[in-house]
């Protein structure tokens, strides 16, 4: 999944994935997935949940640093991205064979099988308990949700000992170079339309990582987080204009920014020199 390019029902392409994977990728934060690997070392087999895992990307990211043996559940409500996950996988692995509909992986010698699940977990923010995973993670999805959704996930998750993950969750803090009249009001339009219902009630937006981490300490984690931002230049022209575009529009949508203001903005960062997206990672284990 995706905060930054609005799509209806929080649903998004293939191809938006996997042009920002490399600016994910890079952003994330090695020092708190170096925890978690070190956390679940001692598994013989590491069972993972990646919620709203869209085509992969937190897969691709994170398995090649976890355990020998690995076995995900990709779970989303997209049907479509699941095959594009199954595509990209083949490509990325050192080998792979198929078994029913489960794949299962070579990563540098790491075995990692890999399931996919449709689940309506905006319904039910406890339905990852089902798979009695070690871990639950994922990327670019908790701003998408609302503060109910995560008072009721950290509650499900108390007491369970499952230890969470969240990478690259949107954190506000946005900065374009070099600076255009209007990015402050483009900046309030963008995130009133991020705080819109995407599926799971008013979306946390920009206040999600807090959110989530007061929760899940309430419940009984220890949080610890780490900036993770998109540091965007001239290498990443593709992606600063696919966002610029879907910034604007969003600004547009929201009812608080003229569309010639938000064409006039779009046309200049289409052309940006660079950008610095805010996001922040977080690490939830239980306490001892």
């Amino acid at each position: 999944m995706s905060e930054l390019a609005p799509a209806p029902a929080a649903t998004f392409s293939a191809g938006w994935l996997a042009l920002r994977e490399a600016a994910d990728h890079r952003a994330r934060s090695a020092a708190l997935e170096a925890k978690l690997a070190a956390r679940l070392s001692s598994l013989v087999e590491q069972r993972i949940v990646d919620l709203g895992a869209g085509s992969g990307s937190n897969l691709r990211a994170l398995a090649p640093k976890l355990g020998p043996r690995q076995h995900w559940i990709l779970v989303d409500h997209d049907n479509t991205l699941a095959e594009a996950a199954r595509t990209a996988f083949r490509a990325f692995a050192d080998g792979w064979r198929e078994v029913g509909g489960t794949l299962v992986l070579d990563l540098a010698g790491k075995e990692v099988t890999v399931e996919f699940a449709l689940r309506d977990i905006a319904a039910d923010p406890a339905a990852p308990l089902a798979f009695q995973p070690h871990l639950v993670t994922a990327s670019a999805f908790y701003d998408l949700v609302s503060a109910d959704w995560c008072q009721r996930f950290a509650a499900a998750f108390a007491g369970t000992g499952v230890v969470l993950h969240a990478a690259l969750t949107c954190d506000g803090r946005d900065a374009w170079s070099p600076p255009h009249p209007a990015d402050v009001e483009i900046a309030d339009a963008f995130r009133a339309h991020q705080g819109t219902d995407k599926g799971f009630g008013r979306a946390a937006g920009a206040d999600a990582g807090t959110i989530l981490g007061e929760a899940l300490g309430a419940a009984g984690y220890v949080i610890e987080t780490a900036d993770s931002p998109w540091r965007l230049d001239a290498g990443d022209s593709q992606l600063i204009a696919e966002l610029a575009k879907g910034t604007a529009q969003a600004a547009v949508e929201s009812g608080h920014v003229p569309a010639e203001v938000a064409a006039d903005w779009h046309q200049a960062r289409a052309m940006a020199q660079g950008s610095v997206i805010g996001h922040v990672d977080l690490l939830a284990l239980p306490r001892d």
